[in-house]
């Protein structure tokens, strides 16, 4: 007895496969054949499904002519594109169909020539043109168009549902296929857009006339910056990170914990020295190099322990058992690294609802690459803030120039200002922040409150001088007036480091040399907005 179907229904008589990625393809096929669907096949698709046991029709039967061009053109013919394209509720397209021998065909499965892959790898220029599938895209968008009458799969994930159809329905669903084909239109989207970014990266061209971005959905997220707001993560790219890290423990990250985390991890990767950067609300609270990542942590916590609490935590190095235990011994939201020994993870894992990622590696801050922000109707694009400073790009403007320790604290202090958000101040002493003035309105408002927030801990912790005095102090842009370096001399700084190019320039440099103050100009200014 035949089952009758809902009309939403179709059932599987034909099925195209052609994949550059064979995981579970055996498994899916055999399931497609269990049901009665007749298998076509291209390539090395066919040769899979025969080593396996399994009947195929090669595609060069159906259209009969073989494949040519090294397999550039194979399925770009009408016997293909008229089975897949035809509407079967159109007597006209079925007369068609008939009148030149062609069948229908229900079901396509297309995963794309590894692209994405080739470009990631560096291969040459060459090689990443031939890995551009034409053939592919286009059996996609024309069963994703037909959907009403085929169903359409792009990415192994989604063998296990049409599995799952088959079983209950005896064919697709409507509601499945349409599903599968806004998936497949976003697949062909954001190939598309992969190709065209590298040709614009081949080209030299960060902004092309169309600039096109696309993402893959690595979560949804329970909500975004407030609990009113909905959000999703999305990864462009595979470089270390928190788009890329593996979650080892934890409770699900949200929308402003990644944010957060991003930005930490992005900062500890500017130095070479085992560091420990904290940040809270997007700005770094305490950061710190030493000659081990516990050392670094005492001194990071030391800046600002009451904003550390609560925060996120970024480290360089693979995280130990002493660091683990001095980060566990507070409240912390994130900690992200490289990685972490047995004996870290097992310090850790006493936390529950601690979020521990372990990302492989850590950015290059020299690394290129595009920020883009949106605003509305549109967004704004601009190349990374990949510069660094060194002992080169520093000019001496005053009588005194900085003292050895002074100018190792000088480039460490502006390598953390570049990650604060503007107007930004920053005192450091000893390779430590122990003062943040972050996105003042106002720089000379940044630099009291870096000075005050310093003064406050060394209050709190019973000393008697501010943690900044005989520290430094960083500008991420040049100070307008006097008034900023003014009051980080008050506060105890001895050295500033700042880009320069103010039309006070002099103004500020006097008030420098009036205080006996080193100060050296980067020409390089570090916004963060």
């Amino acid at each position: 007895m035949v089952r009758a179907m809902p009309s939403s229904v179709i059932p599987i008589r034909r099925a195209l496969l052609s994949v550059s990625d064979k995981s579970g393809l055996v498994d899916f096929a055999r399931a497609l054949a269990e049901h009665g669907a007749e298998l076509i096949s291209t390539g090395g698709t066919a040769r899979a499904l025969r080593e396996a046991g399994l009947t195929v029709t090669d595609v060069s039967a159906v259209t009969g002519f073989a494949e040519i061009l090294d397999g550039r053109v194979k399925t770009l013919a009408p016997q293909i594109h008229g089975g897949i394209l035809a509407r079967r509720d159109r007597a006209d397209h079925l007369a068609d169909l008939a009148r030149h021998g062609i069948a229908p065909i229900d079901l396509v499965a297309v995963t794309l020539y590894p692209f994405e892959e080739t470009v990631r790898a560096r291969a040459p220029y060459a090689d990443c043109i031939e890995q551009i599938d034409i053939g592919g895209p286009a059996m996609i968008r024309a069963a994703a168009k037909n959907h009403d009458s085929v169903a359409i799969a792009t990415d192994p994930s989604q063998y296990a549902l049409i599995e799952e159809e088959l079983v209950q329905h005896g064919g697709i669903t409507l509601a499945t296929r349409r599903q599968l084909a806004a998936e497949a239109f976003a697949r062909t989207a954001s190939y598309d857009a992969a190709i065209a970014s590298w040709f614009a990266g081949e080209e030299g061209d960060p902004f092309p006339p169309r600039l096109v971005l696309a993402g893959v959905r690595a979560q949804r997220l329970r909500y975004g910056e407030n609990p009113h707001q909905q959000a999703a993560f999305y990864v462009t790219d595979a470089c270390p990170g928190a788009a890329t890290a593996e979650q080892v423990q934890g409770k699900e990250l949200s929308y402003n914990n990644i944010a957060d985390t991003d930005a930490a991890y992005e900062c500890v990767a500017e130095f070479d020295d085992p560091a420990i950067v904290i940040v809270k609300h997007a700005n770094p609270c305490g950061v710190a190099v030493a000659p081990t990542l516990a050392e670094a942590w005492d001194k990071a916590l030391r800046c600002d322990p009451v904003s550390a609490f609560g925060g996120i935590v970024a480290a360089n190095r693979t995280l130990d058992r002493a660091v683990a235990e001095r980060i566990a011994s507070i409240f912390t939201e994130v900690v992200i690294a490289p990685d972490a020994t047995e004996d870290a993870k097992a310090v850790f894992a006493a936390k529950k609802n601690l979020r521990l990622l372990l990302a492989g590696g850590v950015p290059d801050p020299a690394a290129q690459g595009l920020v883009v922000r949106t605003v509305r109707g549109g967004f704004l694009a601009q190349t990374r803030d990949a510069a660094r400073i060194d002992r080169a790009s520093l000019r001496v403007v005053t009588k005194r120039a900085p003292t050895e320790r002074e100018l190792v604290d000088l480039i460490f202090a502006f390598r953390v200002a570049k990650h604060v958000k503007s107007n930004a101040i920053v005192y450091a002493k000893d390779g430590a922040t122990v003062g943040i003035g972050a996105g003042q309105m106002s720089r000379v408002d940044a630099a009291r409150i870096a000075a005050w927030k310093a003064a406050e801990v060394a209050k709190s912790a019973g000393r008697g001088e501010s943690l900044a005095h005989g520290s430094v102090v960083a500008s991420d842009a040049f100070f307008p007036f006097a008034d900023g370096l003014i009051a980080a001399a008050e506060a105890g700084a001895t050295a500033v480091i700042q880009p320069g190019g103010s039309v006070r320039d002099a103004e500020v440099i006097a008030a420098a040399d009036e205080r006996g103050l080193a100060m050296v100009f980067t020409g390089t200014r570090h916004f963060r907005h």
